[in-house]
Formats: C-alpha cells, structure tokens, sequence
C-alpha cells in the first residue's frame, strides 16, 4: 500500500514537472533584443489574486534592462488608485536562454519564467510557473512594444494561455491606461 502510493506522488510529480518542461523556450533567443520599454497588454492566470484584482486591472508599462552580471532587471510601473506604483522584480538567468528564475520575498514564491516567442520588435509571450507553499499556479503575459497589438498576435495569446490550462475567465486583454494617467507614471 505504501509503495503504491509512493509510486502514485512520484507519477504525479513526473507528470508535473514533464508539463513544465513542455512550456517551450524562444529559440535563439537574444536577450539583448528583449530590453527596453513594454506594455502588458494580456494577462492570464489562475492564481488567487488574479481572479481577486482581475476587475482591477489596468494595461502597465513594464522597462527590461541588463544587469552586468546577464540578468535582467524588470520594472512594472501601473496605476494604483490615483498615483503610479512601481515592482521591481531581477530575473536570474539560467543554463537555458529565454529561461529565467525568479523569488519573490514579498509573496515567499518561486517564478518559473520563460520567453515562449517574441519578435523583439512588436510583442513577447511569457509563460510563467509560480510555486508558493500554499500550492502552484501558471499565469501568461502578452507584452507589446506599443498599446495596441494585431488580432492575431491577440489571438495567440489566447489559443496559448488556453494551451496552458486555462480557462476563457482566467484570460485578460488588459484595458487601456486613462490618458490622464499616463504622465504621471
């Protein structure tokens, strides 16, 4: 009985991590193309806190930029009430390029990250597994290099958030920022 559950947890787990491996990775990916000024235009997620704040949530502007050592530093500037609030996040690069690891302090998490596709000049899908004690979640980001991005580019983001997992309500075309907003950030 023992080792039959044994057996069941380790096929369970194997099962998990070969979903993970399946994320696919950007090939040939150049990171120095990836820096520079993004907008979250799509969110996906089936964590908690997406389907809390999902009616909250507003289009961001996310700046990527190298560090010396080859990491990548991300700052996600989006509005919050009346004012700008600003998440810095150092995405640590792995043995694989387009693949990044991540810990958050705050939130006692471990993130997952990679760059599915990307062009480098119009959008970037990222794909992220998060572990936290309490259980893991996957959330999918569309970033573009302006506010607006093609249906198509829209439309893969759907068909591969849904690929991942997830259902039509954890799927999110993120709303345009106020122009009001948008100097003060």
């Amino acid at each position: 009985m023992h080792a039959t559950l044994l057996s069941i947890l380790g096929l369970a787990l194997l099962g998990a991590l070969h979903a993970q491996d399946s994320v696919p990775v950007q090939t040939d990916f150049q990171q120095d193309k990836l820096t520079g000024r993004w907008y979250s235009i799509g969110l996906a997620s089936n964590s908690n806190w997406f389907k809390e704040k999902k009616h909250l949530m507003k289009m961001c502007t996310t700046v990527i930029s190298a560090t010396a050592d080859g990491n990548l530093e991300v700052t996600s500037t989006y509005p919050k009430g009346d004012q700008c609030e600003k998440r810095n996040s150092l995405y640590t690069k792995t043995e694989q390029p387009g693949r990044f690891s991540y810990a958050s302090p705050r939130w006692g998490s471990k993130h997952d990250i990679r760059v599915v596709e990307t062009n480098y000049e119009e959008y970037a899908l990222v794909a992220t597994q998060i572990s936290k004690s309490t259980g893991s979640s996957t959330m999918v980001l569309l970033y573009s290099r302006t506010k607006e991005l093609s249906p198509e580019r829209l439309e893969r983001f759907t068909q591969f958030s849904r690929e991942q997992g997830l259902t039509d309500e954890e799927i999110l075309i993120l709303p345009r920022t106020g122009e009001s907003w948008r100097g003060r950030g």
